[in-house]
């Protein structure tokens, strides 16, 4: 049996005015898996980033007024892509975003249940953290150097053949369970459609990111291959796809015609980089163009990629700037590269909008973060926004509207800040609470948008408290304001996460206990979160099989809720699960 997981905390925003509560805010964690037989308290003190510290650590209540915990964790030594010495003109080395723990040991579940806060105590007013005028800027939409089309390096991935796919109707009959996870369904409970076991995966573990749901099949990569699933019944709606080399990055969306884009390892070495190119057709397993992604200029390196797309745009974000590709055809549309102020774009966020993140005067008393809105096509800026010196843009919790998750470290602060769709201030959330959504694992890149649990529409923010013990809640926030709107308590006593909205609702997954099995739950957002109501209750057999997907994707499509993991344990104690497929 798998063990409990631990779920730790994520982000939020806002530079307090007053000296938060103690574990304030917090900074968003990585949920990775521990050691499968753990002591019986976590190691004192943990690593940055990991577990809650059992004695207040440097970042914990301090007078003055910006005394909320840091970030995203803060190392207490250089990692091995610090930054360049001052004097050259090129911002610190984004391979690390600011504070990147250091990973946990691939394996098991861990089984400390609880989060490191998000510190966002009260927030100041929005001119002190992004206040300013707001500034055009041009893009850079030149560049002469383009990817070697059609060359995927020393070895091409293997070509998936296509099989008929079940279209699914929203229950499925689960196919073979060998484990009978269905065994003892109780009145009312959902059912495990079917179930996936992980790859083999080294012992050090691996990485499986994404998971991607087409009307047709839910896609999932591990490792070094890529699967898909009829979505009714599980059967393989494609043979899986393998690359040579391990799965270094994918796009977290899809495009509207069922496209991704995965980005694979040039070799083993300490020399191979993550700069191989691949499109994938969702829905037929078909492998589309690919091309090798060249390393840019001094410091600008492939040895961690941005996948990120937007309408028809892939953007590849290397250490200090972005190419930009067509999802469709591989054919490069621009690049993104130092402007005025000595500027390196190191993050790129898409969706709807397409978002740019840069380091600016790194070295010097002019240093700051810049954040802008790109043109897909062309790649030109919309608008600029500068953010205040000592404040770095760690997340996007949302592109539109623009939601940031900031950090400062002189002054040991987080804050949650919106902007306006043209750049300019919208407001800051201003809260006591501590705030846990679960944002992933990010060393050799920012990895602006992979939080789960922080929703955002046009006028709300939604962000899932911190649980010490007990249910927690999901609180409304006003962005025009910052300031509360609502907030709803977790129908279980266990953590509540809002996965997305569709216009008269927010859908949330309860997770699950020990023993008793997941929530996927509807909440009113007209209605100030009254009338909260379970779409799906997960059944209790197969509970603890739940709660052992420690670091993972989850979604709700269709009727059918859908989780994965996104970090296989490399372990041989038991057969790990990749997915799990519910519905009624």
């Amino acid at each position: 049996m798998t063990q409990p997981p631990d779920q730790p905390s994520q982000g939020g925003f806002g530079a307090p005015q007053n000296p938060p509560p103690q574990g304030g805010f917090g900074a968003p964690q990585d949920p990775r898996q521990a050691t499968p037989s753990p002591p019986a308290q976590p190691p004192a003190p943990p690593q940055p980033g990991y577990g809650r510290p059992e004695q207040p650590g440097p970042y914990a209540q301090q007078p003055g007024p910006y005394n909320s915990r840091p970030g995203y964790g803060y190392p207490q030594q250089p990692g091995p892509y610090a930054p360049p010495q001052p004097g050259y003109g090129y911002p610190q080395a984004p391979p690390q975003f600011p504070g990147a723990p250091t990973p946990p040991p691939g394996g098991s579940k861990n089984p400390f249940k609880g989060r490191p806060a998000l510190a966002v105590g009260a927030a100041v007013a929005v001119l002190l953290v992004i206040g300013g005028t707001v500034y055009a800027v041009s893009g850079d939409g030149g560049g002469d150097k383009k990817p070697t089309a059609g060359k995927s390096g020393p070895a091409e991935p293997s070509a998936a053949a296509s099989t008929p796919v079940d279209q699914g109707d929203g229950s499925g009959d689960g196919g073979e369970d060998p484990e009978n996870l269905n065994e003892g369904r109780k009145a009312g409970e959902s059912k495990v459609l079917w179930y996936k076991e992980a790859p083999e995966a080294p012992g050090s573990g691996a990485d499986a990111p994404g998971m991607w749901v087409t009307g047709k099949a839910v896609v999932k990569a591990a490792y070094k291959q890529v699967f898909a699933y009829n979505i009714g019944d599980g059967a393989p709606a494609w043979q899986p796809v393998s690359f040579p080399q391990k799965i270094c990055a994918v796009t977290p969306h899809k495009t509207a015609d069922d496209k991704i884009v995965v980005a694979y390892m040039s070799g083993v070495s300490e020399n191979a980089k993550c700069n191989l190119l691949q499109q994938i057709d969702l829905d037929t397993g078909a492998l589309g163009w690919k091309a090798q992604v060249a390393d840019g200029a001094l410091f600008d390196s492939t040895l961690g990629l941005d996948l990120s797309v937007t309408g028809k745009t892939l953007v590849v974000g290397r250490s200090q700037s972005g190419t930009a590709y067509d999802v469709g055809t591989g054919k490069k549309l621009w690049d993104k590269r130092e402007y005025t102020g000595a500027c390196f774009p190191t993050a790129f966020a898409g969706g709807s909008r397409l978002i740019s993140v840069a380091s600016c005067a790194a070295g010097n008393s002019k240093a700051h973060d810049e954040v802008q809105e790109l043109d897909p096509a062309t790649g030109r800026a919309k608008w600029t926004r500068p953010i205040p010196k000592g404040w770095k843009v760690a997340r996007a919790f949302s592109v539109d509207p623009v939601v940031l998750y900031l950090t400062n470290d002189d002054k040991k602060a987080v804050a949650i800040s919106t902007l306006k769709n043209d750049g300019s201030p919208r407001s800051d959330v201003e809260s006591k609470d501590s705030f846990a959504p679960e944002c992933g694992f990010a060393v050799l890149s920012r990895d602006l948008q992979g939080c789960t649990g922080a929703v955002a529409d046009a006028t709300t923010l939604y962000l899932p408290t911190e649980s010490k013990s007990g249910p927690n809640e999901v609180v409304a926030f006003n962005l025009d304001t910052g300031k509360e709107k609502w907030r709803v308590k977790s129908p279980a006593d266990e953590t509540m996460l809002p996965l997305k909205t569709d216009g008269t609702r927010l859908i949330a997954y309860v997770e699950p206990s020990y023993s008793a099995g997941g929530q996927v739950v509807s909440i009113p957002t007209s209605s100030g979160g009254h009338g909260v109501s379970r779409l799906l209750q997960n059944p209790s057999g197969a509970a603890q099989v739940e709660s052992g997907f420690y670091a993972k994707a989850v979604d709700y499509v269709d009727g059918r809720f859908y989780i994965s993991t996104t970090r296989l344990s490399g372990t041989n104690q038991s057969k790990e699960k990749l997915m799990l497929a519910y519905g009624k």
